[in-house]
């Protein structure tokens, strides 16, 4: 059994009070994804964050002490200004590049509208500068993981998909194992089901420092949360870890769900060897030292590891503001986004 206990809980401030974008609209900050280099956090927005000097990708330094949003850095190349609706990150299995990923849910088949939504993002480990689009369309001046999407297609088997998971673990052949974590599956955007479900591939990075899928892409793991008798709502999975100090993989999964009239939200946290993933054993719900269900109570969706025995949390509550538990006020600000240190034991 995995136990944890909340350490720290707050808001980071991800940009100026009172943003507006060029619509006039109040800009919210929705993180969905988070990862830990070794000395600061990198987080993402699947919003945009508007400005010329801002993007929604930026960073903070992560200190004894927590998270300090005094020293926050945005990521302006404008590949990855380019890109929308981010839902997860990963280093490579070799913590040498940082991976980035959108949400893969949207396309238009008559143009290149959309393809925005659709990619796949390599950048070496402190230099978001030389970011690359991996498995771009081989046509010149397309951008956009196009390539990717119709992998992901064959593999999902679905029209309709929404890629919110992240990973990349050690593999049986080349680098790695490059694992994404679908969240919705369906015939349409309001026709689907929410599933906990992962497709991969191996991958190499190739003398381009990009990276380069190896074999097809397959199904690996797939769980139902709801076969559990702690978990309460119907979820889906929103991010993927690995764990390198304990060679395991946490599966994160949020739910938003109306009980009784009023909008719930919330997540639970799974845990899952590798040699049990690539068995296909169930994993296992994280629980307090008690042994009750760790039931989030915010819209849990980014989810990085600090080092042996600490996780990080990031929320996307969308348009909830209430903080609940994490701070004394009320309500945050848009600016802010609410977070969870945890201790493992």
């Amino acid at each position: 059994m995995t136990h944890a206990t909340i350490s720290q809980q707050g808001t980071l401030h991800c940009f100026p009070a009172g943003l507006r974008d060029e619509q006039g609209a109040l800009v919210n900050v929705e993180v969905s994804a988070v990862l830990f280099d070794g000395q600061r956090l990198i987080l993402a927005s699947d919003k945009p964050i508007p400005g010329e000097t801002r993007s929604a990708v930026f960073s903070v330094a992560m200190t004894d002490n927590g998270p300090d949003d005094s020293q926050l850095e945005y990521f302006t190349a404008p590949l990855i200004k380019r890109a929308i609706k981010y839902e997860d990150m990963s280093l490579t299995a070799d913590g040498r590049h940082v991976l980035a990923t959108t949400g893969f849910d949207r396309i238009d088949g008559e143009s290149h509208d959309l393809n925005d939504y659709n990619h796949l993002l390599i950048w070496p480990l402190g230099q978001p500068e030389k970011v690359q689009a991996v498995d771009p369309d081989p046509r010149d001046g397309v951008e956009g993981s196009l390539e990717l999407r119709l992998k992901l297609n064959d593999a999902i088997g679905f029209p309709y998909y929404k890629i919110e998971g992240l990973a990349a673990v050690p593999g049986e052949q080349d680098e790695g194992l490059l694992l994404f974590g679908i969240r919705e599956q369906g015939q349409a955007f309001d026709d689907f089901r929410y599933v906990s479900r992962i497709v991969g591939a191996h991958y190499r990075i190739d003398e381009n420092a990009n990276l380069v899928f190896t074999d097809n892409m397959r199904e690996y793991y797939a769980f139902e949360p709801g076969q559990h008798p702690a978990v309460r709502f119907d979820c889906g999975l929103s991010s993927l870890e690995y764990d390198p100090y304990h060679q395991r993989l946490f599966l994160l999964n949020s739910f938003e769900v109306v009980e009784q009239g009023q909008e719930r939200i919330g997540g639970y946290l799974w845990s899952v060897s590798l040699e049990e993933f690539y068995a296909g054993k169930p994993p296992t719900l994280v629980t307090t030292p008690s042994g009750e269900a760790l039931e989030f109570e915010h819209k849990a969706e980014g989810l990085a590891v600090l080092d042996r025995d600490r996780l990080f949390v990031a929320y996307d509550n969308d348009r909830h503001l209430g903080l609940g538990s994490v701070d004394e006020r009320d309500e945050r600000h848009a600016c802010e986004a609410p977070y969870t240190m945890l201790q493992l034991t």
